[in-house]
């Protein structure tokens, strides 16, 4: 196993010779993985939707916002707060305007993407490759795929909600009763009688109602059938303070009636359990390629962010990071976490052998099996091996098999997997930041410049040209930078190509400068964005 982890590095490292204090902020993502979490800082959300891997949620001044899987576009949704409702499908989205038309974005292979035209609809619903609407009139219209006849919708006019599964449909009556079409292999198209209900929502193989009565019930596929008992989606929680409900592909959502959020199921891309606050300081995200014999990859997808209270948020496949508010430093791996104590000690959490850390508290550094003690000297366990001798060393990265270390005189060393020459730094003592991707490196120059070195097949390894980055991060195929006017750059693979890690725009960040903090993935890339935005930029301060 390969893993393309990097560091994100806390801007607290000097800059012409003057360290710039540390800033709280919100996190800002793009890729394959995104979410924006200064907008889910408030509980004033009007409506959720929860697609196949992201989910979008409504606020009160008309505006959306999305996180968990973006590979298509999906979880970023256009600007504007002339919004009234939102659907998240499987790859896209669809969001209703005030002047009853919907827009679409993310994936359209069966023209699920493009709703009709019109501005006569007052509800939508968003499933993987279909979609619904309805109309002012009580009736329904479908479009997209119709495996099943899930986009062919019963008539009459006397509905007032719908919701698309993946290969069913819903739609909820004027008395309260639910009908159903589509698939049913699973029992996900048989709904309850009654006539109490007053909201639905449809997912892959499980589907929810809302009661009058404010809890919520749930069938098709149970926990008790066999491979759903990790995923639990179809099995509420208890309650009568439920307002709205969604239902995802492998997890749910409900909003009660504070205006917080719960979820339950599948989490592996941070899906039912978004990150929240607006008071960050550092962040890293990784992404781990697990390689069978025939060649097929699955992606792990985890991150973990430091508050500025010195607590930890965590979202993705390791789980939930220790409580505590004495944390001063992170790092991430495919399934673990590691946080340094700020009395020295690490520790670690999660799935991975790796959060097995050493025991001591004179750490001042730490990175994946490795660890920079406050004599200079290096630790290391598991894959990175041996470290060099020495305790001059004052900055380390590591992507688990490769491994850098920044020397008090300017220069570096790596070790481990050195294929690509990724572990083979250039000569020098000019140097003052280190990152290692998963078949490239990067290091950042006193003079504000950057050099690359290892595996440039995407470019990963050609940094731009340029005396002012303050900041940089090698991820799996590409590398992001900071400047010193707080604007990102990106290099390496496209937003689009051959293969489906090139697709989810993960080397092309978004526009501002008003960023304090980076850090580079596998599909997914992470910052973090001062608030408010009118605060001097990084090299001003």
């Amino acid at each position: 196993m390969r893993t393309a982890k990097v560091i994100a590095l806390l801007l607290v490292v000097t800059l012409a010779g003057s360290a710039a204090a540390t800033e709280a902020g919100a996190i800002v993502s793009w890729g394959a993985i995104a979410f924006d979490s200064k907008a889910l800082d408030a509980n004033d959300f009007i409506a959720i939707s929860a697609g196949h891997y992201h989910s979008l949620a409504l606020a009160s001044d008309g505006s959306i916002i999305g996180w968990g899987g973006n590979y298509h576009g999906q979880a970023t949704p256009p600007d504007g707060n002339d919004f009234v409702g939102i659907a998240a499908g499987g790859g896209h989205s669809l969001a209703l305007k005030s002047n009853g038309s919907i827009v679409g974005w993310g994936a359209n292979h069966a023209g699920q993407a493009i709703p009709p035209d019109g501005n006569d609809f007052v509800a939508i619903a968003a499933a993987t490759y279909h979609s619904l609407a309805l109309k002012s009139d009580g009736s329904v219209v479908g479009w997209g795929g119709n495996y099943g006849g899930r986009a062919t919708p019963p008539d009459g006019n006397d509905f007032v909600a719908i919701a698309a599964g993946v290969d069913n449909s819903l739609a909820l009556k004027s008395d309260g009763s639910i009908v159903a079409w589509g698939v049913d292999s699973y029992g996900q198209a048989t709904p309850p009688d009654g006539n109490d209900f007053v909201a639905i929502s449809a997912g892959h193989i499980q589907s929810l109602a809302l009661k009058s009565d404010g809890s919520i019930v749930g069938w098709g596929l149970s926990p008790e059938d066999g491979f759903s008992k990790y995923h639990s989606q179809p099995t509420p929680p208890d309650g009568n303070d439920f307002v709205a409900i969604a239902a995802g592909y492998w997890y749910s959502l409900a909003l009660k009636s504070d205006g917080s959020m719960i979820g339950w199921g599948n989490n592996d891309d941070g899906q039912s359990k978004p990150p929240i606050g607006s008071d960050f300081i550092a962040v890293a995200v990784q992404g781990a390629t697990v390689e069978y014999s025939a060649r097929i990859y699955y992606t792990h997808h985890n991150g973990v962010a430091l508050k500025k209270d010195g607590s930890l948020i965590g979202w993705g496949s390791a789980g939930e990071p220790p409580s505590g508010n004495d944390y001063v430093a992170i790092d991430v791996g495919s399934d673990y976490g590691l946080a340094l104590k700020s009395y020295g000690s690490i520790v670690g959490w999660g799935w991975n052998d790796y959060w097995t850390v050493p025991d001591g508290n004179d750490y001042v550094a730490v990175a994946t099996g490795l660890a920079l003690k406050s004599d200079g000297s290096l630790v290391g366990w598991l894959s990175a091996g041996e470290p060099p001798l020495g305790n001059d060393y004052v900055a380390i990265a590591s992507a688990g098999v490769t491994c850098l270390a920044l020397k008090s005189d300017g220069s570096v060393v790596g070790w481990g997997y050195n294929t690509y020459g990724q572990a083979t730094p250039p000569d020098g003592n000019d140097f003052i930041a280190i990152s290692t991707g998963d078949r490239h490196s990067l290091a950042l120059k006193s003079d504000g410049s950057i050099i690359g070195w290892g595996d440039d097949r995407d470019g990963q390894a050609t940094p731009p040209e340029g005396n002012d980055f303050v900041a940089i991060s090698a991820g799996d195929s590409y590398s992001l930078a900071l400047k010193s006017d707080g604007s990102i750059v990106g290099w390496g693979l496209p937003s689009g190509g051959l293969f489906f890690d090139k697709y989810y725009g993960q080397a092309t960040p978004p526009e501002g400068n008003n960023f304090i903090a980076i850090a580079a993935g596998y599909q997914q890339s992470v910052a973090i964005r001062k608030e408010p935005s009118d605060h001097p930029p990084v090299g001003d301060q």
